[in-house]
Formats: C-alpha cells, sequence, structure tokens
C-alpha cells in the first residue's frame, strides 16, 4: 500500500514538473536572435566576471571553421584592463555626433579577436562565425556586446602585447539602451538612428532578401 502510494505521488510530481517545463519559454534561436542587438551603451555598475567571458569565448571550440583550420585567438579584458581599449574604440560610425559611448556608459570588459594567418575571405568567414557565435552566447547568459570593427589596431597590439594582428573587438556588458528593429523596404534607408531615447536599427523585409 504504502509503495503503492509513493509511487502514484512520484508519478504525479515527474507530470507536474514535466508540464511546467514545457510551459516555461526556452532559449530559441529566434528568442536569442531577437535580443542580439549592439548596444553602445552599458551599465557601468556591472562588473562581467572572468567565468562569463571565458564561458563566451569557449563557444569557439564548438563552431564551424573553414577546412578546420581553427585559425583565430582570443585575449579576454576584464575591467582592470579595460583602460588600455577604451581610448582606442570608436562607436556608433553612424551617429558622429553622439560621440558614443556617453560618458558613464562605457563597457568594462572586451575579447580581442586575432589570427594566426593573414587576413584573406575563409579568416573573415570565421570571424564572422565566431563574433555572431559569441554574442549569442553573452546573450545567454544575460549579457550584451557589439562587434567593433573601428579601432586602433596598432596600439591595441601594442598596449597588450599580442602575439598576433587584432582584427576585431567585442565589448560586452549589460546593455542600458531600449533598441527596436523596423522593417525596411527595398531604397531605403538601412542606417540606424536615434529618436526619443530609443534606437532603431532598419532591417529589410524577408521578401527583399529573396532572389527570383
Amino acid at each position: 500500500m504504502a509503495d503503492n502510494y509513493l509511487e502514484r505521488k512520484m508519478e504525479e510530481y515527474r507530470e507536474r514538473t514535466a508540464g511546467a517545463a514545457a510551459r516555461k519559454p526556452g532559449a530559441t534561436l529566434a528568442r536569442l536572435l531577437s535580443r542580439n542587438r549592439s548596444h553602445r551603451g552599458y551599465d557601468s555598475g556591472f562588473v562581467v566576471r572572468g567565468d562569463q567571458l571565458l564561458r563566451i569565448i569557449g563557444v569557439n571550440t564548438r563552431i564551424a571553421s573553414v577546412r578546420n583550420r581553427q585559425v583565430l585567438r582570443f585575449r579576454p579584458v576584464l575591467a582592470d584592463e579595460a583602460g588600455k581599449v577604451l581610448p582606442h574604440i570608436r562607436l556608433g560610425g553612424a551617429l558622429p555626433e553622439l560621440h558614443l559611448p556617453l560618458p558613464g556608459s562605457e563597457p568594462n570588459a572586451f575579447i580581442i579577436c586575432c589570427s594566426t594567418v593573414g587576413e584573406s575571405p575563409s579568416v573573415g568567414l570565421d570571424l564572422g562565425i565566431a563574433a555572431q557565435s559569441m554574442l549569442l552566447q553573452a546573450v545567454e547568459i544575460g549579457l550584451n556586446g557589439i562587434c567593433i570593427g573601428a579601432f586602433d589596431r596598432e596600439e591595441i597590439r601594442r598596449e597588450f602585447a599580442l602575439e598576433f594582428e587584432p582584427l576585431l573587438i567585442l565589448a560586452v556588458g549589460r546593455g542600458i539602451e531600449r533598441i527596436e528593429l523596423v522593417e525596411a523596404g527595398r531604397g531605403e534607408r538601412l542606417d540606424y538612428y536615434r529618436r526619443d531615447g530609443v534606437h532603431y536599427v532598419p532591417k529589410l523585409r524577408l521578401e527583399e532578401l529573396l532572389l527570383k
């Protein structure tokens, strides 16, 4: 009798927990993509931990690489070294009048992406796959980021005594911006813009992306 009672209770518990898991929204790719926006302003009071940066960089042990050469290398930069990066980067190229990031909203963690070989189309493919994958991982763990291509390569290489040429920098932190996607059609301007404190990013509709 007791055994049957416990067995029924365990079965009821399994059904309840299975139902709750099914109802809980998961970190689907669509959800991650919608949240993976380029933030140019961050919560300066939030400090990214070393283990979080390593988890983000760790996706590179599982993603695709052209001919599986795996030529990319990564230098994590935490808050104590962020000052070496900030003077040499530029954010918001389409909004130069704002001089982003605004004072007090600077990111305090970075990932410097380097290559063991010279730049080439295949390295560019690897870099794009790596950057997107790392930013998606950042979003999954509750952080935000942005790819930074506008930076002084020689100064960054010197500041960190890098063995290889830096090609891209990712800023990582807790974004504080409100960012909205807006649909765009053929011939419309695609530059991002700001209005009433909201950062708008035009994205082409699906039908504009299809070749006929």
